[in-house]
């Protein structure tokens, strides 16, 4: 069985307004403090600011709100040290890179000597000179 498009509709009207309805009702969801259990003013007034206060705080620190200067120049500092951190940790990584990448090709050029080194001596029947080339 299919609902139609305009049940749907009517049925999350119907629920929005229910809840815009008790949200209304509802004074302030404050916590109860059990230390203070006759002073329930103190409590909502520790969770929650004055609206004004919350509208102020907000128009100070919206995107569009200018950064001061010492706030900026603050931020500039972190980001350039975490650039040089992040700088100083590659280069320090593509450095062990290239000492890694050296000692393998050594141990690379060793055992080729190694081995061609076996081959010759193996192969060598003392009619010619070991080497064809002279050094």
């Amino acid at each position: 069985m299919k609902m139609s498009w305009t049940r749907v509709f009517v049925l999350c009207s119907l629920t929005a307004i229910l809840i815009l309805t008790f949200s209304s009702l509802v004074e302030n969801a404050a916590v109860k403090d059990k230390s203070k259990a006759g002073d329930h003013k103190g409590a909502s007034q520790q969770l929650f600011m004055q609206g004004s206060e919350a509208s102020n705080f907000f128009k100070r620190r919206s995107r569009r709100s200018p950064q001061y200067y010492a706030e900026y120049q603050a931020e500039q500092r972190v980001r350039l040290a975490a650039d040089e951190r992040r700088r100083e940790y590659n280069e320090e990584q593509r450095d062990e890179f290239e000492n890694y990448v050296e000692e393998e090709r050594d141990e690379q050029d060793e055992r080729t000597r190694e081995k061609s080194e076996q081959f010759r001596e193996f192969h060598y029947d003392g009619m010619y000179p070991r080497y064809y080339w002279f050094h």
